[in-house]
């Protein structure tokens, strides 16, 4: 769990990372959904470390940002509480936990 992020919920905080790789998911649908990885996220602010790696879907806005592998990102999200785990309820079984996350990224520029 990111214990620190659970500190900071619903609030809007600037964030730095350094950018990993791309990678891509299957949605609802089932069709294939670009992602980027950012790792080392620290709260620009105070300059603490709150996670060690975060997923966004790659939207145009990070597109038109030009990352490259290793290129430091700054941007602002929403710490946001979400559900994680595996869950069948057929056989009656929920492994579901509370983590926390960042969403809905603005203001994504790089740093130089």
């Amino acid at each position: 769990m990111r214990r620190k992020l659970a500190t900071l919920e619903g609030q809007r905080k600037k964030f730095r990372a350094v950018f990993a790789r791309l990678g891509s998911k299957i949605n609802y649908k089932g069709y294939s959904e670009s992602t980027i990885l950012l790792t080392d996220i620290v709260e620009a602010d105070t300059n603490t470390r709150v996670s060690d790696h975060i997923w966004f879907s790659y939207t145009k806005v990070f597109e038109a940002v030009g990352l490259k592998t290793g290129s430091s990102v700054e941007f602002e999200a929403r710490i946001k509480e979400y559900k994680k785990g595996y869950v069948n309820k057929h056989i009656r079984v929920n492994h579901q936990k509370i983590d926390y996350k960042l969403s809905h990224p603005t203001k994504i520029k790089l740093i130089p």
